[in-house]
């Protein structure tokens, strides 16, 4: 954006915008807040230029390790039982599981390699680029990897204040067998908001579509970025081993 467009958009004059660019003029509260919504920043990065500008933070960061506000707690709760037989988890920005169905950690535990790879917080990223984890299960490796990949650095160029992204980026690069131009994001690839993917091991396969939830006009820097996955079979053979697994 322009100065010009941010100045309309933000209802902040130009001139002030470029003498706060240039460090002539410290800005407000309010002018950071109407630049933030102007630019479109995640709550995160909000508060990183409210600190930036020496004043203190707007939105709170909720430790969801220790306690999910009551509201959300049951909201979720009720969604990930709903979607039983079928899997559902809940994920943080670095993609680690956070909560999840037991279908989850049922199909989980069926399509892993070494279970014991997992560790005490699995990550959905590394179970899929992990050879030890669910990688040599998945059909179409190479399109799932190189799709959620980039979702993932595309991801890292916007939110630049988050340091976890690129480490966890570097993490799967680094893990055996994953191509070395894989580190520059395939930008040609389509942003799409829902997912295929195959899955075999021995006799059993399952295919699911997979789409994702965010809350919306969350007020907390952590809940803006949880989102919620559902898994959803493609077909009958999918349906039954979810019932299977279940019984």
């Amino acid at each position: 954006m322009s100065q010009l467009d941010l100045s309309l958009a933000a209802g902040v004059s130009a001139r002030h915008i470029s003498f706060v660019e240039t460090g002539r003029a410290q800005p407000s509260r309010e002018v950071i807040l109407r630049l933030s919504g102007a630019l479109g920043l995640n709550l995160r990065d909000v508060n990183a230029l409210l600190h930036a500008a020496g004043l203190p933070r707007e939105f709170r960061e909720s430790e969801l390790d220790v306690k999910w506000p009551d509201a959300i707690e049951r909201a979720v709760t009720r969604m990930l039982a709903q979607q039983e037989p079928y899997p559902m988890i809940v994920l943080n920005l670095r993609h680690d599981v956070l909560r999840g169905n037991q279908a989850a950690f049922r199909l989980l535990g069926h399509f892993v390699e070494d279970p014991q790879a997992l560790g005490a917080r699995p990550n959905l990223l590394h179970a899929i680029f992990d050879p030890r984890l669910m990688r040599s299960s998945i059909t179409d490796w190479p399109r799932l990897a190189r799709t959620m990949l980039t979702r993932l650095q595309r991801e890292a160029l916007a939110r630049p204040a988050d340091g976890s992204i690129p480490a966890l980026i570097a993490e799967l690069c680094n893990l055996p067998g994953v191509p070395e131009h894989w580190r520059e994001p395939a930008l040609d690839l389509p942003a799409t908001p829902t997912l295929e993917f195959e899955a075999a091991r021995g006799a059993d396969r399952v295919r699911f579509l997979t789409t994702l939830t965010v809350f919306n006009s969350a007020l907390d820097v952590t809940l803006e970025e949880v989102q919620l996955e559902s898994f959803f079979p493609v077909d009958e053979q999918t349906e039954a081993l979810c019932r299977k697994l279940a019984s």
